[in-house]
């Protein structure tokens, strides 16, 4: 968070026709509950007063990513909803899949869900053998997908800011693959879950899930982002109420405490960095003060049970969708005055 943008420049980024205020986005990922990304980000082009000046992204939230400024650049607001809308259609039951591909998938969902038999036997697979066994061709239908979806030539030109967070197999270290050396082969890395998948390689290095390592990652916007403000797009619930108590849901509060562990870090280095400038301890021009922003599923996506993260169906896709852009339209009507002026996210309180 140290040092500030130089001079800014003419904005570039997703800046819709009424545009008339600078954010940058930060995307978590969480299974199947991407869907609800997808709402928020259907809902802020549908009002289209925010301008996106950069996105930073991790396993679906990469995928999110991807999607949104590939179909931005290839026809603004509306294609790029059309482009979210046509990549979640073709990964559900109603989609275009084959049998193989869809069982891959559904294997991913799988590791989100905590109930149900099949999540039984398949914890007790994931045990045993590794996918270097039960997947030794390496397939992944999430890499040819994104490769029949989005221009990656187009993407790798664009003047967008994008940040695909993955987690260095050898040194647990996050890397941030930045617009200009993206492929199908980053993203799919930012997605890898390593009792699913293969480790990818990319130049000699290999990658899992950037969930790992920062969910999403936030640094590289102080950066790189003319904009004080960032918006965090969380489905990863930091508290839950009851304690767990069978195998299961032990497993998968565990899951979900390591991918918020990177998060949290941050969120608090922000919340110490802002108190210090506040106290005129730290001067702001040399320090960012980030104006924190969040859109959650919170209890509406807390009421749904964790095994429904295995769910693939498109009406179950389209229900978190619309809450999603419900969540989003609640979020502009309270806070959209206040973006550019003072952050909406106490963070002291939320995660101190």
């Amino acid at each position: 968070m140290t040092g500030q943008p130089g001079p800014a420049p003419a904005l570039t980024g997703l800046m819709g026709p009424r545009f008339d205020k600078p954010i940058s986005l930060a995307l978590q990922g969480g299974g199947a509950h991407g869907a609800f990304t997808w709402g928020v980000l259907d809902k802020l082009l549908e009002d289209s007063r925010l301008g996106i000046e950069a996105i930073s992204g991790a396993s679906a939230g990469s995928v999110n990513a991807v999607l949104l400024v590939s179909g931005w650049i290839a026809g603004g607001a509306d294609e790029a909803r059309a482009t979210l809308e046509r990549f979640w259609r073709q990964i559900s039951y109603d989609g275009d899949l084959s049998d193989a591909q869809r069982g891959i998938f559904d294997r991913l969902f799988t590791f989100w869900s905590p109930g149900g038999a099949a999540s039984l036997w398949f914890e007790f697979l994931q045990q045993q053998v590794s996918p270097y066994q039960t997947n030794p061709l390496d397939i992944n239908p999430l890499r040819d997908l994104l490769a029949r979806t989005v221009d990656f030539e187009r993407l790798r030109a664009s003047e967008v800011k994008l940040f695909i967070s993955a987690t260095s197999v050898r040194t647990g270290k996050i890397k941030i693959f930045e617009t200009h050396e993206l492929m199908p082969e980053h993203v799919v890395a930012s997605a890898c879950l390593p009792t699913l998948f293969q480790a990818v390689e990319i130049d000699g290095e290999a990658y899992w899930d950037g969930g790992y390592s920062g969910n999403p990652a936030l640094f590289p916007i102080f950066y790189a982002a003319h904009s004080d403000d960032v918006l965090l797009v969380q489905i990863n619930p930091i508290e839950r109420k009851e304690i767990p108590r069978d195998a299961q849901e032990i497993q998968n509060r565990l899951t979900e405490i390591n991918f918020n562990a990177g998060l949290l870090r941050e969120l608090r280095v922000i919340e110490f960095v802002t108190r210090l400038i506040d106290e005129g301890k730290l001067s702001r021009d040399q320090y960012k003060r980030v104006l924190m922003h969040r859109i959650g599923g919170d209890g509406a996506l807390e009421r749904f049970a964790a095994s429904s993260r295995l769910k693939a169906e498109w009406d179950f896709f389209l229900q978190l969708r619309d809450i999603g852009r419900a969540a989003a339209e609640t979020w502009l009507t309270t806070h959209y005055d206040a973006v550019g002026r003072q952050g909406t996210l106490d963070l002291r309180a939320a995660y101190g």
